[in-house]
């Protein structure tokens, strides 16, 4: 599909509506601490409209998935977004969790804070990465909050802290050579001095797996315990496996396959993001078919190809939805700029982490990468570890469920 030029989102992005008392206590002063509502004009559809559209049906092989997302796929959502999708109706529901958005280092930090009812309730950060956004765990927050017994009896509920990257979303972008060790320092004050919280748990996926491991290595006063569904290191070939005496089970395998399948040929968007994010950004900046194009491919070649059906809540809406935020707070070029400003953000070397918390860790069949047990113990003091045969990259919108359950077990090793 040829796109013709789109007008730009100037008119998309409204004020915020914000007060100055916050609704939880303690707080800490000095961090402009303000609620936050979420109130974006939908103006997509009429960019939608104005899009003009070439018959290249018989030009190349767009009906090939092998190639990327497809015409047919590309035009079913496009048309979705133009007749079925209520952006109003969607912010109306996020703004039933409590938002705020504080000052630290200069960043503004945009985070959800659910507390529970419970008074032993364990303080939890939710990491997410690219291209998801805080959205991804809104499936899970409520649940989280409320009481539960472990594996082992124990009861556990959270306070639940969803907090938006530098970048993304409603979070202001960082300055140059900003890393995710820098956005874990930001997070770590964000939940011990803005927040209050002594101590807490860190979960993370994507490069939110990255904040949360070096919360996790940095901050092991405060990070007491650490859920990981994905790893800041490079996954393993079966040729270095093998070499480390790593053997496989048939599941395993599966995935492992699955993770050298995507090296090889669904890694491309991120070696474009790591050396070129201006060209990309600035391609896609005013072009919502296009982010939907470059955003939706990653979300349905990256979930459980049973996403839709239960337990996964990842429908095409969900993917209208998390690409309508992108295009609404004009925030592609700012989101994928933690790639160039992280090229070393996934290491090759395993190295240990520099505590003695618990760490946890789910992984799931559809993931776009895997680590066997015997590698992510290399990595910290791992205590759990749950292989799940349904869900993919991510793990809140794939399989809420076992998420849930999974981060339940930190009450297991919570001290």
């Amino acid at each position: 599909m040829i796109l013709s030029t789109l007008i730009g989102l100037s008119a998309l992005l409204e004020a915020v509506s914000a007060s100055t008392v916050p609704r939880f206590e303690p707080y800490r002063s000095g961090f402009n601490l303000q609620t936050f509502k979420i109130d974006l004009a939908h103006d997509v559809h009429r960019m939608l409209r104005q899009v003009n559209e070439t018959d290249v049906s018989n030009t190349f092989h767009f009906a090939d998935s092998s190639a990327g997302i497809t015409l047919e796929q590309l035009q079913s959502l496009r048309s979705q977004w133009l007749s079925d999708f209520d952006w109003n109706k969607e912010q109306a529901a996020l703004n039933e969790f409590h938002h705020f958005t504080a000052e630290v280092e200069k960043l503004t930090v945009h985070f959800i804070h659910e507390k529970s009812n419970r008074p032993n309730a364990i303080p939890l950060i939710l990491n997410h990465g690219w291209p998801g956004s805080f959205l991804e765990f809104v499936p899970v927050i409520n649940n989280l909050t409320q009481m539960a017994k472990t594996s082992t009896g124990q009861e556990v509920a959270f306070d639940v802290v969803v907090p938006s990257l530098p970048g993304y979303a409603f979070s202001s972008a960082p300055p140059l050579n900003w890393t995710v060790d820098d956005t874990a320092r930001v997070f770590n004050t964000l939940m011990t001095k803005v927040l209050g919280y002594s101590k807490y748990a860190v979960h993370g996926t994507d490069w939110g797996s990255g904040v949360a491991y070096s919360l996790y290595d940095n901050f092991n006063a405060s990070v007491r315990a650490t859920h990981l569904a994905f790893a800041p290191f490079h996954p393993a070939t079966p040729e270095q496996l093998a070499a480390q005496n790593i053997s496989l089970s048939p599941t395993e395998q599966f995935e492992e396959s699955e993770a050298m399948n995507w090296n090889s040929a669904g890694s491309g968007y991120f070696y474009e993001q790591t050396t070129k994010p201006n060209t990309i950004g600035l391609a896609l900046y005013d072009n919502p078919v296009g982010q939907l194009a470059w955003i939706g491919e990653k979300f349905q070649n990256w979930s459980d190809p049973r996403a839709g059906t239960g337990p996964s809540v990842l429908t095409n809406n969900e993917i209208l939805k998390g690409v309508s935020l992108y295009v609404l707070t004009k925030s592609i070029i700012s989101s994928i700029y933690i790639y160039w400003q992280n090229p070393n953000g996934f290491k090759s070397s395993y190295s240990k982490a520099h505590t003695d918390a618990p760490l946890l860790f789910s992984a799931f069949k559809y993931n776009i990468a895997f680590w066997p047990p015997a590698l992510v113990q290399t990595i910290g003091n791992l205590v759990y570890y749950q292989n799940h045969d349904f869900g993919g990259h991510f793990a809140g919108l794939d399989n809420p469920p076992a998420l849930i359950s999974d981060l339940r077990e930190i009450g297991t090793y919570w001290k």
